[in-house]
């Protein structure tokens, strides 16, 4: 239950956080560092794959894809930062779905934000050391195998286990965000007044943060729709 309660609250606040994003413009150039930083929340500055090392005693770590956490590539030939990208689904124990930038040649061009990029581990240990990862412009995954740390989780070593704090905290989070989205789409309206009157994800979104606050969310309670 504790699992799935952490599951569902790191894969609310990355939806969120990704939807309340600055939207990229045509002369939007994004690194992978810096948005991977807005939407894991994890502080960590330098080049992609000093990540893995820096986060040695700040941040836990591990080889199991969780929603929220950035997974660290290490440098390449042809690839000689790294690079990091913040999970954004977990689909099986070896294909997961990320939100990166500045991967995929698009249009001729870098620098480029894309969501919800299928990556699956081809590691002979399933341990997530060796990846695959969807590139837009062959619509594929191709042949190429890229080396990776593991998983950087945004939870501070060290950090309190309770629960009710963390629940408190991801509901913070999540409705804070949800107010740059209202702001955005319908000045005056409060975010939970945004989310409980959208359809469909939004709908959902709404929820779960009600979920995590502990309000009760039946079916007569949060909607009078059929699904």
């Amino acid at each position: 239950m504790l699992g799935r309660t952490r599951a569902s609250l790191g894969a609310l606040l990355v939806a969120i956080t990704v939807i309340a994003a600055p939207a990229a413009s045509a002369d939007d150039y994004w690194q992978c560092v810096p948005f991977a930083r807005l939407v894991s929340g994890i502080q960590i500055f330098g080049d992609a794959w000093t990540w893995w090392s820096q986060a040695a005693g700040r941040y836990q770590t591990g080889f199991t894809p969780k929603a929220g956490a950035v997974l660290c590539f290490r440098p390449t030939g042809r690839m000689r930062l790294g690079h990091v990208a913040v999970v954004s689904q977990v689909l099986t124990d070896r294909v997961i779905q990320i939100s990166h930038a500045n991967w995929s040649l698009i249009d001729g061009e870098r620098g480029h934000v894309e969501r919800n990029v299928t990556v699956v581990d081809v590691s002979p240990n399933g341990d997530w050391s060796e990846v695959k990862v969807w590139n837009d412009p062959s619509h594929n995954l191709g042949d190429t195998v890229y080396p990776t740390y593991g998983f950087i989780y945004p939870t501070p070593v060290g950090s309190a286990s309770n629960v009710s704090a963390a629940t408190s905290a991801a509901v913070a989070m999540a409705q804070s965000a949800a107010g740059q989205v209202a702001a955005a789409v319908r000045p005056g309206a409060t975010p939970m007044q945004i989310l409980s009157q959208a359809a469909d994800s939004t709908d959902r979104i709404a929820a779960l943060i009600q979920a995590a606050a502990g309000i009760d969310v039946s079916p007569s309670s949060t909607s009078n729709k059929s699904r």
